[in-house]
């Protein structure tokens, strides 16, 4: 008997017709005459869903108390028993009540499965184990029923059930999977269309990456070699070298032309590990190709044309991206190179970009860390073939091998003190010369075995061998000496080079710069001094390193004056005189840098003293108009009252005051306005953060409004949030106010509160004319008001407050549609700590 088959219906969120689909298939099934039953579907009230299931035929489930309450599960003894060719198996994640034969629904899938029976199945991406922590983050929700990842991979068939988040928004909308009762809770919690968008996203890429698994799993059953261009998939060809990072760009632009694009950037070392890569520089392309989106890989070969081809064909790459050749024209004698190699033997699957760099035909210099100084290990290899070499050869020579005459002896002792130098410097070479010198005198000049010379022509020849080998050992020395300088000189010009672009491009704070200083000549600290004269005390404008930084130049180790009245200070040791001259151009830096932090300074203080004269002239605007209303509306009441010519009724004379008041209330409320947002202006704003809970103050925020204008749906279980009382209320009171102002009449503005992750969200919803996207942003500006303020009350401020303040206890304030027409302004809020949110049931536990 072989294993079943599992198909699955694999969904973004609950809603987009995974069940549906699955009932589809199996009335597809039936038709063509399979045996199909439905294990167990739950409809969830829904009545498309629920008419699917007519005609299909279903096993009776298993009923299971627990805690005085029946539950119903999948009966598999019952399926089993059955023996349908498929069964139906909705709710892959569920977790069965206790009591049950297994303790998930996927081990109840497993054993129809191993007794030949195919399933048809559903689950949502929330609910595939490694997934929990991303879904967590973007929804605040912890799904408590997982499914392990690998149970979905191992389906025969995936199939993605999409839908557009406005689209699940609007069949939430409609009533057409939660009930009524839970539409707005769901579309202001889990269903935003944010959340929604992620979580497609997630699906769609899960679902990306299974197909790709299937695809490779057939080239390897099928042993393809061929490239299946089935999306653009771009290998970098690396070297090790600062054209890297070109290429590594030019290949995003490429990968983003067409959809579901991938760079692959592959650096190939030999097996002996001799490379002239920079390991800062490959660590830097590794950065640089990770932001883009790619991924980084290291592989051993040591045919580099053939390794990187191999490589390209085994990730089915379509193109391969390499710079051309940094050889100098000379150096082609000894081959094509890896460009022209790769384009020749690419073959017409694979195509093959070779790109311009600034580097071209320069060269391939050596790291800077293989010849700034001779490492442990060659000074020891000098050593052992500039002395024992000679040894080694004198015993042959003596012992084995018959001596090859003198000139013959004398050529292979200087080609070991050429060795000795070029691995060990001068030292050891200088040791080979005298050395083999000596050997050479005593072992084979007649007379042998005697520190004396018979033939004065032999006398010449030891002379001249000396001389030679002392002359190879100095130049040889020389030419260290001098790449050593030539890569410091690189270092400086690279260090100086990007210190100049981070610091005109404004990249680079004073800090980060002193930060830098200290790393690059390895210093304790590193300050900046500054004073107003030539007799005034310096002041520190910017340290690192210590805790209390040097408060004059004559402290440190080093210091370098950066004019007359600014010095840059280090401490830690004492710097060479070549070194300085890199210090030099950092303190002219600093200074720079200094200088653009006070100008940017003045800009932005330049830039507030403009929005208070906007403010000023907005004030001025809304004082001539918006109180000068109330003020006359006052005025003239009082006067009627007070003029003898007419005799006012007791009721005339109730309305009268009716409308001082009113005006006096009007008045109160905009000067409150305006008292709030000049302390927001000037910054004089001190939260008194404690931890209360929500419902204690939104109730007291509805004073000043009608009490049959405003619902109240505030949960009890609420954590408390940590804010500052007065501003919440103040908050809250600005943004009820501004709803009920344009919500209709009859229509009641609902004032909701919810838990999401570590936040509260207080969210006040109206259903009056709405505002258009490009507006929503403005509506916070003080002095704005959207359209036609009804009843022409208050001067714009309501909102702007209502911001600043939710900001400045630590919360945020956003406005959003409401389903069906007009605004919700959205509050969100800290909960406070040691007080852990609450999660809604919804949707946790729901499907489709």
């Amino acid at each position: 008997m072989g294993r079943g088959k599992l198909r699955i219906y694999l969904g973004a969120a609950p809603g987009v017709g995974k069940t549906y689909a699955m009932l589809s298939e199996a009335h597809r099934r039936t038709e063509r005459g399979t045996d199909c039953v439905v294990a167990f579907v739950e409809h969830h009230n829904r009545p498309r869903t629920e008419v699917m299931l007519h005609g299909l035929e279903e096993t009776q489930r298993r009923e299971i108390e627990y805690r005085n309450t029946v539950f119903t599960e999948m009966d598999v003894d019952a399926v089993l028993e059955r023996r349908p060719a498929v069964a139906l198996v909705d709710e892959l994640a569920h977790t069965n009540v206790p009591g049950s034969r297994n303790a998930k629904r996927w081990q109840d899938v497993e054993e129809l499965l191993q007794a030949g029976i195919d399933v048809v199945s559903t689950v949502n991406i929330q609910h595939l184990e490694s997934l929990g922590d991303v879904v967590e983050s973007i929804t605040g929700i912890r799904q408590r029923e997982t499914v392990p990842d690998e149970v979905v991979r191992r389906a025969d068939q995936i199939e993605l059930v999409d839908m557009s988040p406005q689209a699940l928004r609007r069949r939430m909308a409609h009533g057409n999977i939660y009930k009524s009762d839970k539409v707005d809770a769901a579309l202001s919690n889990y269903f935003r269309p944010g959340n929604l968008t992620a979580l497609r996203e997630l699906a769609l890429l899960w679902t990306a990456d299974r197909v790709d698994e299937y695809l490779q799993e057939y080239r390897t059953e099928h042993r393809v070699s061929k490239i299946w261009g089935s999306r653009e998939r771009i290998v970098v060809g690396l070297t090790g070298g600062p054209e890297g990072r070109t290429l590594i760009r030019r290949a995003a632009r490429l990968a983003e032309k067409g959809a579901g694009g991938e760079v692959l950037a592959v650096y190939i070392a030999r097996s002996d590990g001799l490379t002239a890569a920079s390991p800062k520089e490959l660590a830097v392309q590794r950065t640089l190709v990770e932001d883009l989106g790619g991924t980084f890989h290291h592989v051993i070969g040591d045919d580099v044309p053939s390794a990187l081809l191999d490589f390209a064909r085994g990730v089915n790459a379509t193109q391969i991206v390499l710079g051309v050749s940094r050889r100098r024209t000379w150096q082609y004698a000894f081959g094509p190179g890896v460009s022209a190699t790769v384009a020749r033997e690419s073959g017409p699957d694979l195509d093959v970009h070779i790109v311009t760099h600034e580097e071209a035909a320069k060269g391939r210099g050596l790291p800077m860390a293989r010849v700034a100084r001779l490492g442990r290990a060659r000074i020891i290899w000098g050593w052992l073939i500039g002395v024992g070499g000679p040894a080694l050869l004198t015993y042959l020579h003596t012992s084995i091998v018959p001596a090859m005459g003198l000139p013959n002896d004398m050529l292979l002792f200087l080609s070991l003190t050429v060795g000795a130098a070029l691995l060990g410097g001068l030292l050891p070479a200088l040791a080979s010369a005298a050395f083999g010198s000596l050997l050479l005198n005593y072992y084979f000049t007649p007379p042998l075995h005697l520190w004396t010379i018979a033939d004065p022509k032999n006398i010449v020849a030891i002379v001249v061998f000396f001389a030679v080998a002392v002359s190879v050992a100095s130049v040889v020395d020389l030419a260290a000496r001098r790449t050593h300088q030539a890569a410091r000189l690189r270092a400086e010009s690279e260090i100086l080079s990007f210190l100049a672009g981070n610091v005109l491009r404004g990249e680079t704070s004073l800090e980060a710069l002193l930060d830098q200083v200290r790393q690059t000549f390895n210093m304790e600290s590193v300050a900046l001094l500054e004073r107003a004269g030539d007799v005034e005390p310096w002041t520190c404008t910017g340290s690192v390193g210590m805790a209390h930084p040097l408060s004059r130049p004559e402290d440190a180790d080093v210091d370098m004056p950066v004019g007359d009245h600014m010095a840059l200070a280090l401490s830690g040791r004492l710097l060479p005189a070549e070194d300085r001259r890199v210090l030099a151009a950092f303190a002219a830096q600093a200074a720079v840098v200094l200088d653009r932090q006070r100008l940017v300074g003045e800009a932005e203080q330049a830039r507030e003293l403009a929005e208070g004269n906007r403010i000023r002239t907005a004030l001025l605007a809304a004082v001539s108009h918006d109180l000068r209303t109330p003020l006359a509306g006052i005025k003239a009441a009082v006067s009627s009252l007070r003029s003898d010519d007419v005799e006012w009724s007791d009721q005339d004379r109730a309305e009268l005051l009716e409308g001082i008041e009113e005006g006096a209330d009007r008045l109160d409320h905009l000067v409150g306005n305006l008292l709030d947002m000049s302390r927001l202006q000037t910054g004089t704003i001190t939260p008194l953060i404690r931890e209360i809970d929500v419902d204690e103050v939104v109730p007291m925020a509805l004073r000043g409004v009608p009490q049959d204008s405003v619902v109240l749906d505030i949960p009890e279980d609420l954590p408390m949030v940590a804010v500052d009382p007065g501003l919440l209320e103040r908050t809250v009171a600005n943004i009820v106010e501004n709803a009920v102002k344009y919500a209709p009449d009859g229509e009641p503005v609902v004032v909701s509160a919810s838990s999401m992750a570590d936040r509260v969200e207080v969210r006040v919803t109206d259903r009056g004319p709405g505002v258009p996207d490009e507006a929503k942003d403005r509506i916070f500006a003080p002095f704005q008001r959207y359209g036609d303020a009804p009843r022409g009350a208050g001067v714009g401020l309501g909102l702007a407050v209502a911001r600043g303040f939710a900001e400045a206890i630590g919360g945020t304030l956003s406005a959003e549609d409401t389903p069906g027409g007009g605004m919700t302004m959205v509050l969100t809020l800290p909960a406070a700590s040691g007080h852990p949110p609450t999660h809604p049931d919804l949707p946790a536990t729901a499907t489709s």
